[in-house]
């Protein structure tokens, strides 16, 4: 491969690039429903809800707002309530704990394995009392957590399982399943970013729980069965038709999408190995790479982000606080020492360009800037 030397400009995200693939398709999509101005829970989102639950396996999928919707809305349904405790992880996007706030239930963090970034499952039984109802791991970047063994625990101290499978559309389990669908519900955020976005905010809850799917499916809308008529009391949380429709098209592209991410990955894995920085681990086909996050160490992080920004290179962070150290979770009384490994993690994490459109030479560029400042 043949890396050129000029200046490029390479986004983190590059949304442009994958709009212009699908933008006659999508265009016709859209104009459909505004002739026919069927805007909500209409025949997209009942389509959409079942070509998402075939797609991840599962008997029933129910389309909402946003992926936080997803998450306060299994969190109620599942039955979660103030006093009680849901044992997640800390580092993560803060919607995680946000819909256990909700809740009026509270957090127990766990700390995360450094090797994968996710729940480190050794700790779990050790947080488990009297009042926890539920765990909600977190499949970070693409990657899914140790779902047999959260299973194990939460079976033998019967307790539910709410996935948080923002970030790993399409990615699979150690159970052999598709991410989401081995506890209770799983929930999933198709936020314009995602490996499966939508043009703006949606999300959506799969289950096998027929009873669970029907309170799912009042709760979005407001808690009714017929149109005026709330036996229970919901939330404003649907998926509207444009939304549902964008994510219909891209559903198609799924899978070819996250494996050319894939091909990324092993590419800047190759390209920058020996580099100093500490690249993810790849475990195949499980991994949907949502996020290529390598960590930088011996407080080099934000120089090193400096350096590719002026280089044309945009990078993240995911995620520079960890939520037990977050201003708004002061009340639940971590401090920092708490959880040393999501503390170091969040202090080195740099993300760098991850789409299905970066070219090899995109990615050889980035590669070079990283080595090109560990040199310095």
């Amino acid at each position: 491969m043949t890396l050129t030397t000029t200046k490029m400009r390479i986004p983190l995200v590059d949304l442009r690039a994958n709009y212009t693939g699908i933008k006659d398709e999508v265009l016709a999509a859209i104009g459909g429903i505004l002739e026919g101005m069927q805007l909500t829970i209409g025949p997209n989102v009942r389509a959409f809800d079942e070509e998402w639950a075939r797609y991840c396996g599962v008997k029933h999928a129910v389309g909402v707002g946003s992926g936080t919707d997803a998450l306060q809305l299994a969190i109620k349904a599942v039955g979660i309530a103030p006093g009680d405790e849901v044992i997640t992880v800390s580092y993560t996007f803060f919607a995680t704990a946000e819909a256990i706030f909700y809740s009026g239930a509270r957090p127990i963090f766990v700390d995360i394995d450094e090797r994968t970034f996710n729940m480190d499952v050794t700790q779990i039984e050790d947080r488990i009392t009297p009042r926890t109802k539920a765990i909600v791991p977190v499949h970070l970047y693409g990657r899914t957590a140790e779902m047999t063994r959260i299973l194990d625990i939460a079976r033998d101290h019967n307790i539910a399982v709410i996935e948080d499978a923002a970030q790993a559309h399409g990615a699979m389990m150690d159970t052999g399943k598709r991410s989401g669908t081995g506890g209770r519900c799983g929930c999933f955020s198709f936020y314009c970013s995602k490996n499966l976005g939508a043009y703006g905010e949606a999300g959506a809850i799969v289950t096998d729980d027929d009873e669970l799917a029907q309170a799912l499916t009042q709760l979005r809308e407001h808690g009714q069965v017929t149109r005026y008529f709330h036996p229970i009391v919901g939330y404003n949380a649907r998926l509207d038709e444009i939304q549902a429709a964008v994510l219909r098209i891209k559903l198609k592209r799924l899978d070819q999408w996250n494996a050319r991410r894939r091909a990324v990955a092993k590419l800047y894995a190759r390209l920058l190995e020996g580099s100093g920085v500490i690249t993810p681990e790849d475990v195949g086909d499980r991994h949907v790479w949502h996020i290529y996050a390598i960590r930088v160490p011996g407080g080099k992080r934000d120089a090193m982000k400096d350096f590719l920004w002026e280089r044309g290179i945009g990078t993240g962070i995911h995620y520079p606080v960890p939520i037990h150290l977050q201003e708004a979770a002061q009340f639940l009384g971590y401090r920092e020492g708490d959880l040393p490994v999501t503390e170091r993690v969040s202090n080195e994490i740099l993300s760098l360009p991850m789409y299905p459109e970066l070219t090899d030479d995109q990615v050889g560029y980035v590669a070079d800037a990283v080595k090109a400042f560990m040199r310095a």
